[in-house]
């Protein structure tokens, strides 16, 4: 199942996503624009690859906080810090917590696109594609039991433990024996595998 490369932009400046989405729109590359982390966090699929060019000061979660929250969520996808008001602290500070790149708005987007391939091109490679078929996707997820599958549904869907165990009444360490038998019968071990193996067992389940 061929998985679709999106570059995500988080930015609550509509002009600057609409600029960045000409741009990068024009290179080829399939765009998803979002007004801020919240929106971005409810709305964006984790099972595709790509990258994130994410603004640094937004009102109620910043672009740190939200880096920050997709790193526990086991969140791997490449960022790319694009702002106006970095310093060199907050740009070590990004650097040193994952982001591929921090780049300052000014205009010219030479830097961006060259650090937009080398973020897409290191995704690509860690959202490689599962080497098994269909039918024994299949057969994986029909060894969870239905708690596990509902876990593992909301694993995928980028809960995290704590909120897991706060919607299903249990406690966190419940939940956390619960995702480890989950990845030891699918023979995962990310959560991007976890979402593309129940996209696939769902998808020729259906066909």
């Amino acid at each position: 199942m061929t998985l679709q490369t999106v570059v995500r932009i988080v930015d609550d400046d509509p002009a600057v996503r609409e600029g960045l989405a000409f741009v990068l729109e024009s290179e080829g590359w399939l765009v998803a624009s979002y007004e801020s982390a919240e929106a971005f966090l409810r709305d964006d699929r984790p099972s595709a690859p790509g990258c994130l060019i994410l603004d640094i000061n937004m009102p109620s979660m910043t672009g740190i906080e939200l880096q920050h929250v997709m790193r526990d969520r086991g969140y791997n996808l490449p960022i790319i810090f694009l702002t106006g008001h970095g310093d060199i602290d907050m740009a070590v500070a990004a650097i040193k917590y994952g982001a591929v790149e921090f780049l300052q708005k000014t205009g010219d987007n030479t830097r961006l696109i060259d650090a937009v391939r080398k973020a897409v091109a290191y995704s690509r490679a860690g959202f490689a594609e599962l080497d098994i078929e269909p039918f024994e996707a299949i057969g994986r997820c029909a060894s969870l039991t239905e708690r596990e599958r509902l876990i593992a549904d909301m694993i995928a869907s980028g809960l995290l433990n704590r909120q897991i165990a706060e919607r299903l009444g249990i406690s966190v360490r419940t939940v956390e024996t619960h995702r480890g038998s989950i990845f030891r019968k699918l023979g995962i071990k990310t959560t991007a595998e976890l979402s593309r193996m129940l996209a696939m067992a769902d998808e020729h389940k259906k066909g």
